[in-house]
């Protein structure tokens, strides 16, 4: 491997033998040649680590199979991280072993990151597959929850979910500076499950130029025992929620990050969470108020 490449695909992959090789075909067909595969391994038990195996034999100039150490499972933030310690691409993208890469996912970020060069993050719509799996359900486009456009530190923090209200963007729509990544510690391995994502978000906009396009060139499968689906039950959910929201009040404490409105917003989420009697009483105040 002379070369460097300038991104870096990494994805974390668990017993995922009936859709690996359909992610890495999909890597196989970007119409650009400027990267390299991370496949790590996080304990798979099925046949997804003789696919992976192999297709890091047969492209051994761009596909590298990794595991962690006993081929134990580690849960996805550790993973991403192991492999962006190995990665050598300028640019990290990411790509579940379930989900694919349209032919143009790679090049079309690229030439947004000649055209803004300030930004550090750039995003995506994703297409969410349920069709896959229920063949009755409709997919959908969703774009990320603002406009086209170059947004600066902490302007998304406002406007996209878990603190806005705007849609979130996919790990599978991003493409993240490495150095970046690295200078914020990476992901919280303290999070196996949900919520991954949206802490290394948080992280990059409080202080990362974001640039977000319309473009849709990657799918998300929505399936049955994925993560999001084995999780989608209301308490789990808000178990989640209250896990990452605290999270992010001592990191923003910790680095002396944010200001009274962020925190503002951060503790009224979590009012009904840490107080809920606090909270119906005052919910039921205010509309006795309003009468």
């Amino acid at each position: 491997m002379s070369s460097r490449p300038r991104v870096s695909i990494i994805t974390p992959f668990l017993n995922l033998e009936n859709y690996l090789e359909a992610t890495i075909q999909s890597v196989l067909s970007q119409d650009t040649s400027d990267w390299e595969l991370l496949l790590i391994d996080d304990g798979s038990t099925d046949n997804s680590t003789a696919i992976a195996k192999q297709y890091a034999l047969q492209y051994p100039d761009q596909i590298i199979y990794l595991e962690h150490e006993n081929h134990s499972n580690k849960g996805p933030s550790i993973s991403r991280n192991y492999a962006m310690q190995v990665a050598r691409g300028e640019w990290i993208a990411f790509l579940d072993g379930d989900d694919l890469f349209l032919p143009t996912r790679l090049s079309t970020k690229l030439k947004l990151v000649e055209q803004y060069p300030k930004a550090t993050l750039f995003c995506e719509a994703t297409y969410y597959w349920y069709s896959d799996a229920s063949p009755e359900a409709e997919d959908k486009v969703i774009p990320v929850g603002v406009p086209d456009g170059l947004y600066g530190p902490t302007e998304l923090t406002y406007l996209l979910y878990p603190i806005g209200k705007g849609d979130a963007p996919c790990m599978c729509g991003l493409l993240i500076k490495k150095d970046v990544l690295l200078n914020k510690g990476g992901f919280e391995e303290s999070f196996r499950s949900l919520y991954g994502d949206q802490v290394i978000l948080s992280k990059l906009y409080l202080d990362q130029y974001v640039y977000v396009s319309s473009d849709c060139n990657n799918w998300y499968r929505q399936r049955p025992g994925s993560i999001v689906q084995t999780h989608f039950d209301h308490k789990k959910y808000m178990q989640a929620r209250a896990y990452f929201l605290r999270w992010f009040k001592a990191y923003l404490q910790k680095n002396r990050l944010g200001n009274g409105k962020l925190k503002w917003i951060i503790w009224k989420y979590l009012l009904p969470i840490d107080y809920p009697i606090l909270y119906k009483l005052a919910y039921k105040a205010k509309h006795l108020l309003k009468r």
